[in-house]
């Protein structure tokens, strides 16, 4: 009785529902801005106004600056309870060499380490000269350009006041051919080393190159004599070659640097040995 009387309300209690419900409107997306009858209420509005507009008009504010996410973590903390996943044993397991310290890089448990089971390869000789080459088209060009006087000796100092080579000087500098047929001119240089070809070169314009010998002291003399001022110290004196340097220099370096070149006697063309 009761399931016949509530299927014959239902129907019309819906039907008459649906009949006087009103069209709802549509909520506004934003709510309608405040308008206040106080004095504040200018400088209220303005103010929503301006932040507003700030906000749109520039794509980047201090304010929204944030690393890049996962650029920086934050560090595992050990042995800070079992929650962390770390404590107790701080994830080195339990028991063993691992466990309990530290041990030597490279150990590998006793057997041979990689280290000593490879054979050696080569060597490094501690008798080598590192020599900064300088080209003579290089030479004639710097003094083409007035910062080389050609009528003075030309010596490694002069080479690196003027920029023909670095600044970082091992043991000297060595003279090479390159740019050989510029130089028409005789000039007389003093470095380390010379080449066959850069030696003719100068010799068939009527100059001169002389081999000269200084220590790593005496070739900080030479280039750096302001060096010694500034200690307080004294010049060096000129060192003399070792047994076998002889052979490959012409004479002992002088300090200061000079300015005028010594001529070759006849003694010393016919024993000077071949360029190197």
């Amino acid at each position: 009785m009761l399931r016949r009387r509530f299927t014959s309300v239902f129907p019309s209690l819906i039907r008459a529902a649906l009949v006087q419900r009103p069209n709802p409107t549509p909520t506004p997306r934003f709510p309608p801005q405040l308008h206040y009858a106080s004095p504040y209420a200018a400088c209220f509005n303005h103010r929503c106004n301006s932040a507003s507009v700030r906000a749109y008009s520039s794509l980047l504010a201090l304010n929204d600056l944030r690393d890049n996410p996962g650029s920086r973590q934050q560090k595992t903390r050990k042995g800070r309870g079992i929650g962390s996943g770390k404590g107790k044993t701080a994830g080195r397991g339990h028991k063993g060499q691992k466990a309990r310290g530290t041990y030597k890089f490279g150990f590998e448990g006793g057997q041979t380490p990689l280290r000593r089971r490879l054979p050696k390869r080569g060597f490094k000789n501690p008798f080598t000269l590192t020599f900064q080459p300088v080209g003579l088209g290089k030479i004639a060009k710097l003094i083409n350009a007035g910062k080389i006087d050609s009528s003075e000796l030309i010596t490694m100092k002069t080479l690196k006041d003027c920029g023909a080579i670095g600044k970082q000087i091992e043991d000297g500098v060595r003279l090479m051919g390159r740019g050989a047929e510029h130089i028409e001119w005789p000039i007389h240089l003093e470095v380390s080393r010379v080449t066959v070809r850069a030696k003719a070169a100068v010799e068939a314009a009527g100059g001169t190159v002389r081999r000269v010998y200084y220590n790593k002291l005496g070739l900080r003399a030479l280039l750096k004599p302001e060096w010694f001022e500034k200690k307080g110290r004294l010049l060096p004196k000129a060192a003399r070659p070792p047994p076998k340097l002889k052979e490959k220099v012409d004479s002992i370096g002088r300090l200061p640097a000079p300015r005028k070149p010594i001529p070759f006697t006849a003694e010393e063309k016919e024993a000077m040995p071949a360029a190197s």
